[in-house]
C-alpha cells in the first residue's frame, strides 16, 4: 500500500513502474513476458495511487500503458483467475468489490488519465482503458470484453454502465454479449478511441496530451471530469443547474483571474491550479 505521507512524485511503486514528470504520472504495466496482467497487488497498488490522488497536486494528469507492444491481457490466469476458483462466495465478493474499486477510484481523482493502448487490451484490461478519461490507441490494439468467453457476465466493474455511453447501448452490446475484438480502426471509428497513431508515437502523443492538460487550469479540469461523471445520473434542468453553482466556484479561483489578465495583456496565461 502507498505511503499516504509520500508524494506522487517521489513515490516508488512495487507491482508496475511508475514515475512523474512535468506534473504527468506515468503507469507503466510491466510484466510483458505474459502481456502485462493484473495481480491481486497491482490492483491493490493502483487502487491507492488514484486514492492518493485525490489529494495530491504534485500530479495533474496521469498516462497508462504498458510494456512490450501490449496494454493488459486482464487478470492473471494463474495469479488470480485460478485462485478464484477455490473462494467461498464472500471471498470473491471481496475480489469484485476491490476491482471495482480500481474504477470508483479512477473515476473519483480529479486528475485526468490518459490510457495509451497498443496490442492486446483485454478484461480488465479494456475495463482500465474504459475507466480513463481519453483513449489513444495504435491500428495494432484489439480491445475485448471478453468476460462471457471464461463464463461471466459482461457486467464487470462498470462496463454495462460506462460503455454504452462511450460506444453506444448496441455496440456495447455487441462486445460484451460476443467478447470480441475491437481492432483499433473500428475502436477509432466507434468513439472508444480518441485517436489513432503510430506504435512509435504512441507514448510521445498520450504525454504530450497529459502534458497539456497539467499546464491547463487543474481546479477547473478536476471540476469537469467530476461534472461529467455526476452528470450521468443527472436530467438536463438538474445538469444546468449543478454547472452553475461548478462553474460559479470555478471563477472564484485564482486561475481565472490570471487567465482574464493575460487575455487582456495579450498574453498566454500560465495556471497554476489554484
Amino acid at each position: 500500500m502507498i505511503d499516504s505521507k509520500i508524494a506522487l512524485d517521489a513515490y516508488k511503486a512495487e507491482h508496475f513502474e511508475f514515475s512523474v514528470a512535468g506534473r504527468v504520472g506515468s503507469i507503466v504495466l510491466a510484466r510483458p513476458e505474459r502481456k502485462n496482467p493484473l495481480t491481486f497487488e497491482s490492483y491493490a497498488e493502483l487502487v491507492s495511487v488514484f486514492q492518493r490522488a485525490t489529494a495530491d497536486n504534485s500530479v495533474r494528469a496521469f498516462v497508462i500503458s504498458g510494456a512490450g507492444g501490449n496494454f493488459c491481457s486482464g487478470g492473471d490466469v494463474h495469479e488470480i483467475i485460478g485462485p478464484l476458483i477455490d473462494r467461498d462466495t464472500k471471498g470473491l465478493m471481496a475480489f469484485t468489490q476491490m476491482t471495482g474499486d480500481l474504477v470508483k477510484t479512477m473515476r473519483a481523482c480529479p486528475q485526468p488519465i490518459i490510457a495509451a493502448i497498443d496490442g492486446i487490451c483485454a478484461g480488465a484490461g479494456a475495463i482500465l482503458a474504459m475507466a480513463s478519461d481519453l483513449r489513444i490507441g495504435t491500428s495494432a490494439a484489439k480491445v475485448a470484453f471478453l468476460f462471457n468467453r471464461v463464463g461471466l457476465a459482461g457486467c464487470d466493474m462498470g462496463a454495462c454502465a460506462m460503455l454504452p455511453r462511450i460506444v453506444g447501448q448496441g455496440r456495447a452490446s455487441e462486445l460484451l454479449y460476443f467478447g470480441r475484438n475491437l481492432p483499433g480502426n473500428e475502436a477509432l471509428a466507434w468513439g472508444f478511441f480518441n485517436r489513432l497513431v503510430e506504435p512509435d508515437e504512441l507514448l510521445n502523443e498520450a504525454r504530450k496530451m497529459a502534458g497539456e492538460i497539467a499546464d491547463g487550469p487543474a481546479f477547473a479540469h478536476g471540476v469537469t471530469k467530476k461534472m461529467l461523471h455526476m452528470e450521468w445520473a443527472m436530467g438536463v434542468d438538474a445538469a444546468i443547474d449543478a454547472e452553475a453553482l461548478a462553474q460559479a466556484l470555478c471563477m472564484t479561483t485564482a486561475d481565472f483571474g490570471r487567465a482574464y489578465r493575460a487575455f487582456a495583456a495579450r498574453e498566454r496565461p500560465v495556471f497554476q491550479g489554484d
